[in-house]
């Protein structure tokens, strides 16, 4: 689906709400939509440019799970499935993204917005970078993209994931970042799958999607998608990055990064920016959904029936995961951890609870482990290995932490006070309370 299409239906349904006055890129739009969220909003007049700009499309996963018309608690077994059964996506000469092939490269008249007054520069941050390697095949994944010149950004990359290894690799790549896609595309390039799968097979089983062929290259880029910046990343070619605020909402530090210099920008006719705030509900979203999978398919294949993963919003959507399961043995809840930790390795802390639990509720996690939670039987606490770059208690450079589960589900045999929760009467409020 082209992301315009989608931004008129949720306008039409008065879930959007648009901004008709002029707004700045630098600050102010930032500050509309975090004021704003997780309500969408449409700015159709950015002072700097003749482009509109929406954000808050994706905050929620009740918002993803409404765009593909399913329940919230479909959307790890959808998400699983697409991972398993990827199919690849119809290749077609009449891309929507090439509508608009620009003359020339200026950056400065695109609306990339300054998020933060910490911030390094103008910022993209809903880029999907797609990239490939002779061996592997294609990738995609996020990277987030500092403007510092015209036809100049520099590029956050994370050291030991797919697109680092192809740039030691070759040294310099052919790119294609992709602003302005639909879930199916930004679910899928977040994804955590084995080196050489294309992501975007997983974004095709997830809705049926078009590629085209990029103008500058061989590479296949999401044919929907708003924008297209084409050009080159250079390994040896560096520039400070940052600051900039990453997903646990705390400033980055300043690193030397690789170049990406900007040769071609296409567009729709049409086209809309997708601005996407560092660090708020859409970020957390779609950084740490698209890892539950992994994490439900780790836990299965330890013959524990999982039920559901949550990574929690509050541990920066990324850090902390609830995991729900059907406990059959005694040792399911530890050996979930165990699983889970597998999955993700980024995770700090994780909680396993009974199928009676709902784990979107904190009150309800909270009382698990307050009622079921031992910590002489049902803590785990691993050895210190490393963790996430994102944690700013974890130990600079080696990202070295210490990792801690906990079972809150309650044994298969009661010996003493039931742990189940009383049950009040249902009963029709209206029938009691009406004229």
């Amino acid at each position: 689906m082209i992301l315009e299409e989608y931004v008129n239906t949720q306008r039409n349904d008065g879930r959007l709400r648009v901004v008709r006055k002029e707004v700045s890129k630098n600050l102010e739009a930032a500050g509309v939509l975090s004021a704003m969220e997780p309500t969408p909003i449409l700015f159709e007049n950015i002072a700097e440019s003749e482009f509109r700009v929406v954000g808050n499309l994706f905050c929620t996963k009740m918002q993803i799970a409404d765009y593909f018309g399913i329940s919230v608690q479909d959307i790890i077994p959808i998400l699983t499935a697409a991972i398993e059964k990827r199919s690849p996506p119809e290749v077609t000469d009449n891309a929507p993204c090439q509508e608009v092939v620009r003359e020339h490269v200026d950056l400065n008249e695109l609306p990339i917005l300054v998020h933060n007054e910490v911030d390094g520069g103008p910022y993209i941050s809903s880029g999907v970078m797609v990239a490939s390697d002779p061996e592997y095949g294609q990738n995609l994944d996020f990277h987030r993209a500092m403007q510092f010149d015209k036809d100049k950004m520099v590029i956050r990359v994370v050291r030991g994931r797919d697109f680092h290894k192809f740039l030691q690799k070759n040294g310099e790549l052919d790119v294609a970042l992709c602003v302005g896609n639909t879930p199916e595309v930004l679910i899928a390039a977040a994804t955590s799958v084995e080196t050489g799968i294309n992501e975007l097979e997983i974004a095709n089983a997830l809705r049926p999607i078009q590629v085209t062929k990029a103008k500058l290259s061989d590479l296949l880029i999401p044919a929907d998608c708003e924008f297209v910046l084409e050009g080159r990343v250079f390994l040896e070619e560096l520039h400070d990055e940052g600051p900039f605020i990453d997903l646990t909402e705390t400033v980055d530090v300043v690193r030397q990064e690789p170049v990406f210099e900007v040769r071609k920008i296409t567009h729709r006719k049409t086209a809309i920016w997708q601005a996407l705030l560092p660090g708020k509900l859409e970020h957390k979203i779609l950084m740490g959904m698209p890892r539950e999978p992994t994490i439900f398919r780790k836990v299965r294949e330890r013959n524990v029936e999982v039920l559901d993963v949550y990574i929690t919003p509050g541990g920066a959507s990324w850090l902390h995961v609830a995991v729900k399961i059907r406990k059959h043995n005694e040792d399911d809840g530890l050996r979930a951890v165990q699983a889970a930790f597998e999955g993700h390795k980024s995770a700090k802390h994780v909680w396993v609870y009974d199928d009676d639990i709902d784990i979107y509720d904190e009150r309800e996690r909270e009382w698990a482990m307050a009622t079921r939670f031992q910590a002489d039987e049902d803590l785990l606490i691993k050895d210190r290995e490393p963790g996430s770059s994102l944690d700013p208690s974890a130990e600079p450079g080696t990202k070295m932490t210490t990792k801690v589960g906990f079972d809150c589900t309650k044994p298969l045999v009661t010996k003493g006070k039931s742990f189940d929760k009383a049950k009040f009467p249902v009963v029709d409020v209206d029938k009691y309370l009406g004229e």
